[in-house]
């Protein structure tokens, strides 16, 4: 969020291609529509912060999930509340925290991961990337990429390893000043970052013996207007074209209250990102969009919702991901900002059911003959528009 530090071949075409579901409940199909659990402001039980939430999302029906994996992972608002000091990489903690692996041991079909490794900071790029810098990345992401092959071999699953909004790493806010900081040294620094860590996860899918499980990469820009109307610097024209990535996540609040902004957006990342053999379908997707209570009555939340599902879903997006399931800011008074689908009361907003009975709904459309993606999205803006 801004506060904080695709693949998808429709329900019907995703049943058709993917491997069945496990014996444990793995459904690897993708309904495209999701949410995420980033530093939730409040719980109701006591679970880990990251359990309670994942757990409200799967009950939502669900079968993506996003959430953090960094060295920041143990706080009073992160996933777990204390850090067990023998966890000492993405690895470690993708098996041996608790409430970590018990997530992702979880029957979502697709996993949208934030994976900062605890080896760099997160800009250890920024004057370009140093030879001891690059290795630990490659070493740390490559083994976090293997042991998710080995781990959930067999299971359908699918993960995306990526990172929070690079533009706010690389240039920060939209303020005219902030154009200085995108310097050669930055912009290539990045790219070397960015291709580290793809190289890394290619590796591991050539090395490492797996069947039925899959794990990409994807890089995140979220400030794509300044860039596409006034041609400032920013990721999708500095970095993006250079950089070797499966895919691309757009945070996307610099255009989501005009769907055909929107859509222009997606098209301009898309044609910044470079070709790549072997994935079908389009490769960005829409990781981030909400709109807080603050500003919002919650059956206008829901509206413009469904105009950025809908949005998403015709343009092809893999995913469109609300932010998120528990609200994470709060104001200097305490109030609540109100980026949730269930509020600091427990009440299920209207965008929550909307969510819930698009699942339904897409859970009962068995692929016929003849029908894809086209149809599938089709019937899905529909759906929203009812």
């Amino acid at each position: 969020m801004r506060d904080i530090i695709g693949m998808f071949i429709g329900i019907a075409a995703a049943v058709i291609a993917a491997p069945g579901a496990r014996a444990d409940g793995v459904d690897p199909s993708n309904t495209i529509l999701g949410t995420q659990t980033f530093s939730p402001a409040y719980q109701f039980g006591g679970e880990t912060r990251l359990v309670e939430t994942a757990e409200a999302i799967r009950k939502m029906g669900a079968n993506v999930i996003k959430f953090e994996l960094s060295a920041r992972y143990a706080r009073p608002d992160g996933n777990v509340g204390k850090a067990d000091p023998s966890i000492r990489s993405l690895a470690d903690l993708a098996l041996r925290e608790p409430s970590h692996r018990r997530v992702l041991d979880m029957p979502f079909g697709h996993f949208v991961l934030w994976a900062h490794a605890f080896s760099n900071s997160h800009e250890a790029w920024r004057g370009g990337f140093p030879a001891s810098a690059r290795e630990a990345e490659y070493r740390e992401i490559r083994d976090l990429a293997k042991c998710l092959l080995e781990t959930y071999s067999g299971s359908g699953k699918t993960f995306y390893l990526g990172h929070w909004e690079g533009d706010g790493l690389l240039r920060g806010s939209v303020a005219g000043e902030n154009d200085a900081k995108v310097t050669p040294e930055a912009v290539g620094g990045m790219i070397e970052w960015l291709n580290c860590r793809q190289c890394a996860i290619d590796d591991a899918k050539r090395e490492t013996p797996h069947a039925k499980v899959d794990v990409w990469h994807y890089t995140e820009v979220n400030h794509v207007r300044l860039a596409m109307d006034e041609g400032r610097p920013a990721m999708a024209n500095r970095v993006l074209p250079k950089a070797n990535v499966d895919f691309v996540s757009y945070s996307c609040y610099d255009t989501q209250s005009d769907p055909a902004l929107l859509k222009r957006a997606l098209d301009y990342i898309e044609a910044k990102l470079p070709a790549k053999q072997g994935i079908a379908g389009k490769r960005v997707f829409i990781g981030e969009y909400g709109f807080p209570a603050v500003r919002h009555s919650p059956e206008e939340v829901d509206r413009l919702s469904r105009r950025v599902m809908s949005a998403g879903i015709e343009w092809g997006c893999p995913f469109v991901l609300y932010w998120e399931i528990y609200n994470n800011e709060v104001g200097p008074d305490g109030k609540q900002i109100g980026f949730w689908m269930i509020d600091d009361k427990g009440v299920k907003q209207p965008v929550y059911e909307t969510h819930r009975r698009f699942y339904e709904w897409a859970g009962k459309r068995a692929p016929g003959p003849g029908r894809g993606d086209a149809e599938f999205r089709a019937a899905a803006v529909e759906f929203l528009r009812d």
